[in-house]
């Protein structure tokens, strides 16, 4: 296992540029992970992780399980001193473990779907904590997928990961324009549940989702773009008591996704 304790190490230069910069990450088409339960999790899904980066300090059984089952499957091992791995870290008090993995492709028409699919759609998130939110959401609801149209944020900004916690790696995602995202609807016979503000739009608790169903919600700022009312065949909608007419779109998606499993549970 190599030593490292200078911040101009070439490898430790690499890793930083992955931490910030989504170009490099598209270029090198790799990212980055804190901590073991992300790693873990990564490896469960399919992950190939290249390089792990440990502290030199003090490690859990949990750590050490994750160094020997890495060293057998040949990946490159690095201890950093200290201060330098603190450096590298969000967490810095309970982090243990960084490594850099492999991208994966999300491509629509490789979802794999059931017979009867539930499915979150989001377009144009933006915000690294929505979009990580949204992942843990479909996460514990055991949803089909989620697809992002239009994508404004890269899928593997460390924001995004941090804030899933590593429910990113554990489920089914698919990056892809609204236009083609309107075409698999249709030719899997997918009914399309807009969450609006429109005047026609429906309490979302009058709406039937036991049969193949599609939500979808949009930015914060702008909600969904007309395109979707226009090919929606539901709008839906959460009533509000107070003087916000909006919730922030996780926890809407969130009502809206358990109310659809509540039903399918009847």
């Amino acid at each position: 296992m190599e030593h490292i304790s200078s911040t101009q190490n070439p490898k430790i230069k690499i890793f930083k540029v992955l931490q910030e910069k989504s170009k490099k990450r598209k270029e090198h088409n790799q990212f980055v992970i804190e901590g073991v339960k992300e790693i873990q999790y990564a490896l469960q899904a399919g992950y190939k992780i290249e390089e792990l980066y440990v502290t030199e300090e003090h490690q859990s059984q949990k750590t050490k399980l994750l160094i020997q089952k890495l060293m057998n499957m040949e990946v490159e091992l690095h201890q950093l001193a200290t201060p330098l791995f603190k450096s590298l870290c969000y967490r810095t008090n309970t982090t243990e473990a960084l490594a850099i993995a492999q991208k994966k492709e999300h491509r629509l028409n490789t979802l794999q779907l059931k017979k009867n699919p539930l499915i979150l759609i989001a377009e144009s998130p933006e915000k690294p904590g929505n979009i990580g939110a949204l992942a843990r959401t479909v996460d514990a609801g055991k949803f089909d997928a989620l697809i992002i149209t239009n994508p404004r944020t890269d899928l593997y900004n460390p924001n995004v990961i941090r804030s899933s916690v590593g429910c990113l790696f554990s489920i089914p995602i698919a990056l892809t324009t609204n236009e083609e995202v309107f075409l698999f609807l249709k030719s899997n016979k997918i009914k399309l549940y807009s969450a609006t503000l429109s005047q026609k739009a429906k309490p979302y608790t009058k709406e039937d989702f036991t049969k193949a169903t599609a939500i979808a919600v949009g930015a914060e700022d702008t909600g969904l773009s007309e395109s979707w009312c226009n090919q929606s065949d539901h709008h839906i909608t959460i009533p509000m008591k107070g003087v916000n007419d909006s919730l922030n779109v996780s926890v809407a998606a969130g009502i809206i996704l358990f109310e659809a499993i509540r039903q399918r549970s009847l």
